[in-house]
């Protein structure tokens, strides 16, 4: 196996979505820019018709596939092959025009001018104008649609506060300063300057969706082929829930000549032993879920890649429920986890363990790393004495009314099955027993998964956050409490005040200050446990030309090709 680090790209910039060895590349040869689950059921197999179709697995059933409403890295994925925003982010971490053929910021940096290509059309060969983003930047922001994205991705738009506000509190979705000037023309007004806004013109979640589409066909647009109406490289033509989604070549796409696959398939496979066995037969041509347990065996394999990304796998506590709102509680949750063992050996050294919330790969102010500047220098989880923590989290645990544990509930931990999520869960049962936790372990299938965390429906939970921008404000964010994506319902007002900081002020340092002083806060309450720091590893064929693999956790297609 060819190994080279892969550094990860110190830019603020944002795909439709750790430091450490890696495989070959995951670009191979030349490069374009510019399931059934329980029956081991996959893609349907392609006609012979002489086109060239490419076959692929990246995950199950995707939650959902309307831009606004997608928080999952798979869904995310497919979004990014038959969506495109404004911008894109190129292979190199660069953006470069997507829809939009240019675009300026004033000098206040408050007004932000895209100005789109001539001839855009839909995948129903309908024209495509700035008027179908505004009306879709509006839509993120409508609370009935309630996009877990909204503040992250609008929140900096003058009238954000109102936009986001149910009718009858005074909201209004037209306050948002999103406008078509023209049909060329979109204009965003800024309350405050955002120097990432641009990364945020890239980011999946502010894709345009067809107004009439969505109007006539309500949630279910984006839930058949039939009405799924696009505007990217790729348009979906089959959709069979837990077996495929195959996406057919758009014809409308402005940049169609480029496209050399006439068909993209994802198969839908949550058992990684069904993904392999197709792969090992060369139905598939890539999989992102292998059994962890033939990881071993593939080290040397011209095939097999790992690559580092920017984001971190934790442990979400539901802070609504007893006893998980007592702070003593968590810390000694979190002092008895030995990292190093789990990223170590559960994990096959394929993740690194984790000593902070924010890993390698977010970029501070200045463009050092945001971790070497975190807490002086210091790591926040110092796993260099597990019998110690252990000890230390006994002592919390009595200091919060649980002496060994006495007291204490049964707890439940919710996960799915794949990847190594079920062999940290029974390790977390093993390791919090020590302390006098009994943890019950329940297993939730991927569709229910998501909407479960979301909408609070547990006690602790598996979690993770692969970053959609190096800005570190795209992962703290997360624990604002009105965001979204606040799983654990984590609300301070100190932690919220410093976010709030962050974000009002234009001064490289002051911004610097908030966002460590967040993360300060948060770790010192344990808002979350975090674990290890990702790597994506995958099995890919040699057959397989013009992808590649980003830092933000994303397969790129729309430009690859099939070679024998």
């Amino acid at each position: 196996m060819k190994k080279r680090i892969l550094s990860i790209l110190l830019v603020a910039t944002m795909v439709v979505g750790l430091a450490a060895c890696g495989s070959k590349p995951a670009e191979t040869k030349s490069a374009e820019t510019t399931e059934s689950a329980e029956s081991g059921e996959t893609a349907a197999p392609a006609e012979a018709t002489g086109e060239k179709e490419l076959k692929v697995q990246i995950g199950p059933n995707p939650e959902t596939m309307d831009p606004a409403l997608n928080s999952a890295v798979d869904g995310g994925n497919m979004l990014l092959e038959v969506s495109e925003c404004l911008l894109i982010v190129d292979k190199d971490g660069q953006l470069q025009p997507g829809q939009a053929e240019s675009w300026e910021t004033s000098e206040d940096g408050l007004t932000w001018t895209f100005h789109l290509r001539d001839g855009l059309k839909w995948s129903d060969g309908s024209d495509l104008t700035a008027k179908d983003f505004e009306y879709s930047w509006k839509r993120v922001c409508d609370p009935e649609v309630a996009a877990p994205y909204a503040e992250t991705v609008l929140g900096m738009v003058k009238g954000y506060d109102t936009a986001i506000k149910a009718k009858e509190e005074g909201g209004d979705i037209e306050a948002l300063a999103v406008t078509a000037q023209d049909d060329k023309t979109l204009v965003v007004e800024l309350s405050n300057p955002c120097t990432y806004f641009g990364s945020l013109a890239a980011f999946a979640t502010l894709s345009p969706v067809q107004q009439a589409t969505v109007e006539a066909n309500g949630d279910a647009w984006a839930t058949s082929a039939e009405t799924y109406i696009s505007n990217g490289p790729f348009h979906i033509t089959e959709w069979v829930p837990n077996s495929h989604i195959t996406m057919s070549k758009n014809p409308y796409y402005w940049n169609a000549d480029a496209i050399k696959l006439d068909k993209l398939t994802f198969a839908l496979i949550e058992d990684s032993n069904a993904a392999y066995s197709a792969y090992q037969s060369g139905e598939l041509l890539m999989i992102k879920d292998v059994p962890t347990e033939e990881i071993p065996s593939f080290e040397g394999r011209e095939d097999y890649y790992v690559e580092p990304i920017i984001g971190t796998y934790y442990v979400s506590l539901n802070l609504n429920k007893e006893p998980f709102n007592i702070k003593e509680v968590r810390q000694a949750l979190s002092l008895a986890i030995d990292r190093d063992y789990v990223a170590g050996t559960l994990m096959q050294g394929t993740y690194t363990a984790a000593t902070s919330f924010m890993g390698p790969g977010w970029v501070d102010t200045d463009g050092s790393e945001f971790q070497a500047n975190a807490n002086e220098g210091k790591p926040y989880m110092d796993n260099s004495d597990f019998e110690a923590n252990v000890e230390k989290a006994k002592q919390l645990l009595a200091d919060a009314g649980y002496p060994n544990g006495e007291g204490l509930p049964q707890l439940t931990y919710s996960t799915n099955d794949t990847g190594y999520h079920k062999v940290v869960a029974e390790y977390l049962q093993q390791a919090w027993a020590e302390i006098g936790v009994d943890l019950k372990v329940e297993t939730v299938e991927w569709a229910s998964f998501t909407p479960m965390r979301r909408n609070g429906d547990y006690e602790i939970s598996r979690n993770g956050w692969i970053g959609d921008y190096t800005d570190p404000s795209n992962m703290l964010e997360l624990l604002y409490s009105t965001n979204g994506n606040n799983d654990g319902k984590y609300n301070n007002p100190e932690f919220d005040a410093a976010i709030d900081e962050s974000r009002s002020t234009v001064d490289p340092e002051a911004r610097s200050a908030a966002l460590h002083k967040a993360e300060d806060i948060m770790m010192e309450d344990m808002a979350c446990l975090p674990i290890a720091y990702y790597n994506d590893f995958w099995l890919q064929s040699d057959k397989i030309t013009g992808a590649w693999h980003s830092p933000y956790g994303y397969w790129h297609f729309e430009y690859a090709d099939i070679v024998e």
